[in-house]
């Protein structure tokens, strides 16, 4: 006890110098970290050069052919112990030829660890790899978020979410992925479908309640944020809605500080239905009179459901409404085949939804 008054004490009265020194401790460490990482970076990267230059030379083909990188590993093993399996051979060899153009790269992303690195190799299509690269860096994803949002194909879901063409969709987002302001922003922009929750744990033959759904996506919180894409935040569950003859409650409720407006989310486990899509076209419409702050753009509403119908898509109040959305959530990660199904599936919906769009 003595100890510990004494301790007190010294750092009431030598406060701001110990402090001082714990900071210049942080920045050596954090400096250190960095130097570290941009060390293993390049490290790698003049590894993968030199394997690619070997490979490239007509005699090194014809003394080692296909055994080259086995032979590299079974050496660099003797030599130096683990790290140089054959996969890590080969990463190399990826690492330089996805990223030529590193050093730029890196400038661009100093934030990025070896371990984001290779889970881009797995990403073949060059805009794709591109736009996680740049998205990883600014919404600093941990690698286990990157891994997830590849896994999950979050880049051609998003891109397929919309109704205009892909290579505009594609363009905008590199606009907006250039560090240019968010302007004319349309709220298709930032709502996806389908949506992949396979962190939830639930069944995937939806035997479960909508109570124990929502309670799973605030467990999961984080997750689902990074799931709905950029601008979201967490205002309430079962938000509370008195009006002169009634009390209503909706499900879950966001606000998207890019789009500046309130996003509402209804839960259904089963097939969407024109009762949904009334009741959130009811709850849209009270939160635009009752809670919308003077200056915020038109409140959306999403009813998030386990399947989409065509005909609630042509003929219910769904059909050309700006306000109202309904997409679809997935309780396991898709193969790539059961995605594209999944897609196009949604894109025909969003179609029949607005027909201008076509």
């Amino acid at each position: 006890m003595k100890e510990k008054l004494e301790l007190s004490n010294l750092k009431q009265e030598f406060g701001k110098l110990i402090q001082d020194i714990q900071n210049i401790m942080d920045d050596a460490r954090i400096a250190s970290a960095r130097a570290l990482n941009r060390s293993i970076l390049f490290a790698n990267w003049h590894r993968g050069r030199r394997i690619v230059e070997e490979l490239q030379d007509g005699n090194a083909r014809a003394r080692y052919g296909a055994n080259l990188i086995p032979t590299i590993s079974k050496v660099l093993t003797i030599e130096f112990g683990k790290g140089y399996s054959e996969r890590s051979i080969r990463n190399y060899r990826q690492f330089y030829l996805d990223f030529p153009d590193f050093e730029i790269w890196h400038a661009r992303v100093p934030n990025l660890t070896w371990t984001h690195y290779k889970i881009l190799l797995r990403v073949e299509d060059k805009k794709a790899r591109d736009w996680y690269l740049t998205e990883a860096s600014n919404q600093m994803w941990s690698s286990r978020t990157l891994d997830r949002n590849v896994s999950s194909q979050y880049y051609f879901r998003l891109i397929s979410s919309k109704g205009k063409g892909k290579d505009e969709v594609i363009e905008e987002m590199k606009e907006k992925t250039s560090g240019e302001e968010y302007r004319n922003i349309s709220p298709e922009e930032f709502i996806k479908s389908p949506i992949v929750t396979e962190f939830l744990g639930l069944p995937k033959d939806n035997g479960y309640t909508e109570r124990t759904l929502e309670s799973a996506l605030l467990d999961h919180l984080q997750e689902f944020l990074l799931e709905l894409g950029k601008g979201y935040a967490f205002v309430e569950r079962q938000q509370h809605i008195v009006t002169d003859t009634d009390d209503y409650y909706i499900d879950l409720v966001f606000y998207n500080y890019l789009m500046k407006c309130f996003v509402l989310i209804d839960l259904k486990t089963t097939k969407l239905t024109h009762q949904d899509v009334g009741q959130m076209d009811m709850y849209v419409r009270m939160y635009d009179e009752l809670k919308r702050p003077e200056g915020d753009n038109p409140t959306i509403g999403i009813v998030l459901c386990s399947e989409t119908s065509k005909d609630i898509a042509r003929f219910s109040v769904l059909n050309g409404n700006k306000q109202l959305f309904a997409s679809t959530y997935l309780t396991y990660l898709p193969s790539e085949a059961e995605l594209l199904r999944e897609i196009d599936i949604q894109k025909e919906f969003y179609l029949l939804q607005h027909p201008e769009a076509r």
